[in-house]
């Protein structure tokens, strides 16, 4: 599976931003999805999950409430729409597919990464 992430780019404090990852190769519902992000000088963590079907979706509490995950499988697209971003969001921004119909927090257990993708928030 082959992963493309866009979207990112810069925004104020409060602002929206929507990041998109494409999928190519084997049959995309046959994955579970994540976006995980790298802030500068930290380790990479767990932002948002979803499962095969898009009808369960897990959240890290920094971002929950702001964030939302969906999934179009006929398009093989997943979506992370941020809402009242901060600054403290600033980070790359990475999707992930893990084979499984079923969702993870675990970066190990996701076996295929996209690029990343730059989400930039000023104060």
């Amino acid at each position: 599976v082959q992963l493309q992430a866009s979207g990112g780019g810069l925004v104020q404090a409060g602002g929206s931003l929507r990041l998109s990852c494409t999928a190519s190769g084997r049959p995309f519902s046959s994955y579970a999805m994540g976006w995980f992000r790298q802030a500068p000088g930290k380790e990479r963590e767990f932002a948002a999950t979803i499962n095969w079907s898009g009808g369960s979706t897990y959240y890290a509490d920094s971002v929950k409430g702001r964030f939302t995950i969906s999934r179009d499988n006929i398009k093989n697209t997943v979506f992370l729409q941020m809402n009242s971003l901060k600054p403290e969001d600033t980070a790359v921004y990475y999707c992930a597919a893990k084979f499984g119909g079923s969702y993870s927090y675990t970066q190990n257990e996701y076996s295929y990464w996209g690029q990343g993708t730059q989400v930039t928030v000023s104060s």
